[in-house]
């Protein structure tokens, strides 16, 4: 996995950036052409979520999403993987409105990974971090974060098919 990488950029779309900070961190980085309102919401409401955040060159089928988007709160996420299905899931530790959202990935044998995301909005844009702590490294590897690239440009497709983008300069 080439996980110190940036994705192609075109006219359209911002550079994601997926860096591997320790033997236990990643961290990816994007501005969203939207307000950090918007963007927000786009990962707290599931009706939105769902249009954005699976890979479409995984060919995944996501069955099932629920988010309840509160301190304590659950999600629970079930998607077709060939003739089964995999569950990711866990529970919502941080919610602070439009600038920041941490939960636990607690689907895994091997530990709880952490997720932490901001958003740093500027001029109707925002900065968005995602900062994935797992509990080994070996966990690191069998991660998602390699997917982040395309499913932020398919959030950044969702948000401008809306009328929420922003330009770019």
């Amino acid at each position: 996995m080439d996980i110190n990488r940036e994705s192609e950029t075109t006219p359209t779309k911002n550079p994601t950036r997926v860096e591997r900070k320790s033997e236990c961190e990643l961290v990816v980085t994007r501005t969203v052409n939207a307000p950090a309102r918007l963007v927000f919401e786009a990962w707290t409401k599931a009706e939105l979520f769902k249009k954005w955040w699976v890979p479409k060159s995984y060919g995944l089928d996501l069955l099932s999403c629920e988010l309840d988007v509160r301190v304590g709160g659950q999600y629970r996420l079930v998607y077709r993987h060939e003739d089964s299905t995999m569950e990711f899931f866990g529970t919502y530790l941080e919610v602070t409105p439009h600038s920041r959202l941490v939960w636990t990935n607690e689907e895994g044998d091997g530990g709880q990974t952490v997720t932490t995301v901001t958003f740093d909005e500027t001029a109707g844009k925002t900065l968005l971090v995602v900062n994935d702590l797992y509990p080994s490294k070996e966990a690191v590897e069998t991660g998602s974060t390699g997917a982040m690239p395309e499913v932020l440009d398919q959030l950044e497709e969702l948000l401008a098919s809306l009328g929420f983008s922003v330009e770019t300069e």
